[in-house]
């Protein structure tokens, strides 16, 4: 039998690649809303970033985000994901 591999994705900060269960899912719905998705399973486009804050300061200094999603994002959004980064570890 053959074991499958992690899949992986790329830190939308650091850009590494990293197995998917590490990194943190933010996503944005159909309403155009950005969150921390902690189950991994919501609707909507996604986006992963490693659980260090440097990697979202990165993020936000080249506005990886707003490319991953297609829109601006607001720095407000940028703060609640710091905070859930905080809670999340």
């Amino acid at each position: 039998m053959k074991s499958q591999k992690a899949p992986l994705r790329m830190c939308v900060g650091c850009g590494e690649m990293k197995e998917k269960r590490e990194l943190l899912r933010v996503v944005k719905t159909k309403d155009g809303e950005i969150l921390l998705d902690k189950t991994g399973r919501l609707n909507g486009r996604g986006a992963y970033i490693c659980n260090d804050k440097k990697c979202l300061q990165q993020a936000q200094k080249a506005h990886r985000l707003d490319k991953a999603f297609g829109t601006s994002v607001a720095d407000e959004v940028y703060e609640k994901l710091a905070e859930a980064l905080s809670d999340a570890k």
